[in-house]
């Protein structure tokens, strides 16, 4: 049974999609809501001090006004949709390497199932570039369902 579904958002395009396809199912099995956005510190150890990097990973962002605006940008429009479905919802902020936090995450919370999008790239592209989702994917014994940033568009 699914109860509970994580939605880790940036809030870009990609996780757009991905959240409208996870509401849907929180919608049929009636399940609560998790919006989780993640900095990733270990991008950002070089530029921070250790105090403010471990603030960030524990959720609080201290002066860092830019990047809590852009966090609670992402979670609210998670739970915002999903309250006007009728759904719980709750918005998490997290810092550390994004796919490990969604990971542990998604234990610590005993969710039932991970929603994510996807760029739908392949060979050297994803290679070079890298894919949270692809990670998450290898770091999780939860479900994930990963969905293409493309599914939306129409077929030409």
């Amino acid at each position: 049974m699914t109860e509970r579904i994580l939605i880790p958002t940036d809030g870009s395009a990609t996780a757009e999609v991905a959240v409208d396809k996870a509401l849907e199912l929180a919608e049929l099995y009636d399940a609560e809501v998790l919006a989780l956005y993640v900095v990733d510190t270990i991008a950002m150890d070089i530029s921070l001090g250790t105090e403010q990097v471990e603030r960030i990973r524990a959720g609080k962002f201290g002066e860092m006004e830019d990047l809590e605006d852009r966090a609670r940008s992402a979670t609210s429009r998670v739970a915002e949709k999903a309250r006007e479905r009728g759904l719980t919802a709750e918005e998490h902020f997290r810092g550390g390497r994004p796919h490990s936090v969604i990971a542990d995450f998604a234990e610590d919370f005993d969710v039932d199932l991970i929603v994510m999008g996807s760029h739908g790239r392949s060979g050297v592209k994803r290679a070079l570039l890298g894919s949270v989702t692809e990670r998450v994917l290898r770091s999780t014994h939860r479900p994930v369902l990963v969905v293409d940033e493309r599914e939306g568009e129409d077929d030409e």
